[in-house]
């Protein structure tokens, strides 16, 4: 009877391990931070054969991938490729913004401490973010077996893709000069973090991100986490985010031509090429999927485009906010605009009420003054975007962008090529944030596991990533997507 049982068990036990359904060992996200989607081109004969060109040669690219809202910011921009959805939904309203009349950052959580460092560098969570991510459904569907940790320079770029339910997120510690978390995710830091942070360091206070050394930086320790947490090798899929940072710094600073952005991408390249390197024997080719896409784009910069005769500008911002304030307090006696940023300018509800005025009187007197300045091609109040005459692909980007609460009460769209920037013939850097294709246009490549080979130019959108990769993976797509399911070839 007993040989029975255990007979019946084994073959239970063989009928459940038969009927699981079939995933990879790992999922890999790669998000490169403000990589406009041409950039797989125009560096592709400087790229070597293992690192970009890889993903080309033997992924599946789509081609014509586009944000879908704005502003496009970076939070914004992690946020919404892993849960498949927008800020409307998601809540991730920009990388700042105001919420009850206060400047607050993202992540920022005065609920938890950091972990491996003193400073409140380490005081970040994902408390702000009200959708669940690709990760947080993976855990759900293996009831929490899986493993899922992410690696950034940047507390968001880690924090944001890692999900609600992740395992652990790790970011930089400028303060600190390595990794650190936060008791979100743990009480101290795993022996192995501590052991990388103590042979991989800078000085403190040293910006790792406006360096190379942070695209090199950023793979170790992604590297170091697949080998010490042994992501791929338990019974479940595991899943590994990765953001890299530096490319956003340094193209801020240097623009997107350039010795520096060159250099930069060629770093980009040769790490890849280790970290793929290093999947491969860790993991094995053929039995992890990898997705890499970018978190916005960027303008050219504006002295270099009216060098070659073409429309561009900055735009001070400082100075629109000083001019409207001004306008207010002589119509209305107040002045109640806290500030701009993500392209909207936020009012201070408090200043409002205590002056016994109407908000809406306060906005349309707003919105009318704007309207005055050339720059703008399109103002208008964010509560009735829908009403607003302008093309329907922005009405729609800017509807998908605004979270009541936390967006600004009057949006605009600048001119093609003019963005928030320091005005002078000097100036050398750029920016992001807006609706228009240089912001929009980013790269979405999908490598390894039921990937076939091959390119499509039907219009997709950052949003469909996160579907796309459940509806592979077999799990339940993020609570708050509003994607499609856009499968690469082998994979349908």
């Amino acid at each position: 009877m007993k040989k029975m049982t255990l007979l019946a068990v084994g073959l239970l036990t063989a009928v459940m391990a038969w009927a699981q359904p079939e995933r990879p060992k790992l999922v890999v996200g790669l998000v490169v931070d403000q990589m406009r989607w041409d950039y797989l081109y125009y560096y592709y004969n400087e790229y070597g054969t293992g690192g970009l060109r890889r993903l080309l040669d033997e992924g599946f690219s789509f081609e014509n991938t586009h944000i879908d809202y704005a502003p496009t910011y970076t939070a914004i921009g992690h946020a919404s490729v892993y849960t498949g959805s927008v800020p409307a939904l998601h809540g991730i309203a920009g990388n700042y913004f105001y919420q009850d009349d206060r400047d607050v950052y993202c992540c920022t959580d005065p609920k938890v401490r950091s972990v491996g460092s003193d400073s409140r560098e380490g005081q970040m969570s994902p408390h702000r973010m009200l959708a669940t991510t690709i990760g947080d459904e993976l855990q759900t569907a293996t009831d929490f077996r899986s493993k899922v940790i992410g690696v950034a320079l940047k507390d968001r770029a880690s924090i944001l893709p890692a999900g609600h339910a992740a395992d652990a997120a790790y970011w930089w510690d400028t303060s600190a000069g390595h990794f650190v978390s936060s008791t979100y995710y743990m009480k101290e830091l795993p022996q192995w973090v501590q052991n990388f942070n103590r042979t991989n360091h800078t000085e403190p206070k040293f910006n790792i991100k406006t360096s190379n050394l942070g695209v090199t930086m950023t793979f170790r320790m992604a590297e170091a986490a697949l080998e010490n947490e042994r992501l791929g090798q338990g019974g479940e899929t595991d899943m590994l985010t990765v953001s890299i940072s530096s490319t956003d710094a340094i193209g801020h600073e240097f623009s997107t031509r350039g010795k520096e952005n060159h250099d930069v991408y060629m770093q980009l390249d040769k790490d890849l090429t280790h970290f793929l390197q290093t999947l491969d024997e860790k993991v094995g080719k053929g039995n992890y999927l990898l997705f890499m896409t970018a978190d916005h784009g960027a303008a050219h910069n504006y002295n270099y485009m009216k060098a070659n005769h073409i429309p561009a500008g900055a735009w001070n911002y400082k100075k629109t906010v000083a001019g409207l304030n001004a306008h207010l307090k002589g119509r209305f006696g107040i002045s109640p605009v806290m500030g701009e940023d993500n392209y909207q300018f936020y009012l201070n509800d408090s200043v409002i009420a205590a002056a016994g005025l109407k908000k809406q009187d306060v906005v349309d007197t707003s919105v009318e003054f704007l309207k005055q300045d050339p720059q703008f091609l399109y103002v208008f109040d964010e509560e009735k975007i829908a009403t607003t005459t302008m093309p329907e692909w922005l009405k729609t980007r800017m509807v998908n962008g605004y979270f009541r609460g936390r967006s600004g009460e009057i949006g605009v769209i600048t001119r093609p090529q003019f963005f928030g920037a320091k005005d002078s013939p000097d100036y050398r850097g750029t920016s992001h944030g807006q609706p228009y294709p240089y912001d929009t246009h980013i790269p979405w490549v999908m490598m390894g596991w039921h990937v076939g080979h091959g390119t499509s130019n039907a219009e997709t959108r950052i949003t469909d990533i996160a579907p796309t990769v459940c509806a592979m993976l077999k799990v339940q797509m993020p609570s708050g997507a509003v994607g499609k399911v856009c499968l690469p070839a082998a994979a349908r």
